[in-house]
């Protein structure tokens, strides 16, 4: 499907996130840290959580939701651990300061532990795991969501939201393993992307309000983010016969983690008294550990390694799709997407087009062509 989108370059896609972050006001560090973020995202082939999401934050910032010139700060601190007060700023630069303090004090004290109340959307979990790995160090992250989206097992109605997990382990020869994934069946942006190229949802991801599968992208958008009913089934689907009580599990960890820790908000209490321009109060949970405080640094790495050449020698089901290690997908877009541009359905030029004329920033998004 994608071979038929016209592309964009990143380097133009990266100064069109940056033109309408500096139009709301936020500061150049934290347009910077945003834009590599988002971008990152879209190079990475995670299309749900990149340049897309800059129509749910302007609807954010309009509705007075989000303070694009806030900072975090911090408010309680050990030698281990803190807990940031986002301020209600953009995700991305609170998120990118938590985990850059979890690491420095897992390089100082062999653990390191943040937890974040009052932020905002933070883009794709995995960013955050992987700076830890790039500094040698296993990570894992996870979060809440404004919006209850997720079914829980036997449940009739939304109650969690699609609530990320991220894991990070660094190796020595390979690459780090990141495993980024949300315990529903996919992450609600995930609809949208399918329904900005209009494509109809796979059976069993998404229902309507009556309980019955809905594969028609549109409506599933339209019902999921308008909360007019229906919503995400969990990690391994309805009932318990997949294994969707697993992932309804994951998914509640997630949000206590994530969220509850910190004293960050739950959807469907903070939902009922929630004013149109009341700040979301996410949670976010930042975990870095360093391997070198259990044994030598060398042998656990090794050890990382030698598991991940054992995967790679397990006879494939299918001789053309051979066993990927997490991360692997992530990385074969990143080479494929920096040499002929991001994809960009025309629905989502204009949505963006739209975006920057309402923020009096340029649209630098006219060529459809990749440069």
């Amino acid at each position: 499907m994608t071979d038929t989108i016209p592309r964009i370059d990143a380097r133009i896609a990266r100064q069109q996130i940056e033109v309408i972050l500096q139009a709301w006001g936020m500061t150049r560090e934290a347009v910077a840290l945003s834009a590599d973020i988002l971008i990152d995202s879209d190079l990475k082939g995670i299309d749900s959580h990149g340049i897309s999401m800059l129509m749910f934050y302007d609807q954010l910032f309009r509705a007075g939701q989000i303070d694009m010139q806030a900072s975090a700060r911090i408010v309680r601190e050990t030698a281990t651990t803190a807990l940031v007060d986002g301020q209600a700023s953009m995700g991305h630069p609170t998120s990118h300061m938590a985990m850059e303090l979890a690491i420095q004090k897992a390089l100082a004290s062999d653990i390191g532990a943040v937890s974040v109340f009052n932020s905002q959307h933070f883009g794709a979990a995995g960013y955050y795991a992987e700076m830890a790995a790039k500094r040698g160090l296993m990570a894992i992250v996870a979060c809440s969501t404004r919006l209850a989206t997720v079914v829980p097992t036997y449940g009739a109605q939304p109650m969690l939201g699609t609530n990320p997990f991220a894991f990070a382990v660094p190796a020595g020869r390979h690459p780090a393993v990141i495993v980024d994934m949300s315990t529903s069946v996919i992450a609600s942006n995930k609809v949208k992307v399918y329904a900005l190229q209009d494509k109809p949802l796979p059976p069993g991801w998404a229902l309507d309000a009556s309980g019955a599968p809905l594969t028609d992208s549109a409506e599933a958008f339209r019902l999921l983010f308008g909360r007019l009913g229906g919503g995400l089934a969990p990690l391994g689907g309805d009932g318990m016969v997949l294994g969707g009580h697993k992932g309804y599990g994951l998914g509640l960890m997630a949000q206590l983690f994530g969220s509850t820790l910190a004293g960050g908000s739950f959807s469907p209490v903070r939902n009922k008294t929630q004013a149109s321009n009341e700040p979301d109060n996410i949670g976010h949970f930042f975990l870095a550990m360093n391997p070198a405080a259990f044994r030598p640094l060398e042998e656990y790495q090794s050890d990382v390694d030698d598991v991940i050449d054992a995967l790679r020698t397990c006879t494939p089901a299918d001789p053309a799709r051979p066993v990927l290690i997490p991360g692997d997908p992530e990385r074969l877009a990143r080479d494929e997407r920096s040499k002929l541009g991001i994809p960009m359905p025309d629905s989502l030029r204009s949505q963006l087009h739209e975006v920057a004329t309402k923020a009096g920033a340029p649209f630098l998004l006219g060529d459809r062509s990749c440069a």
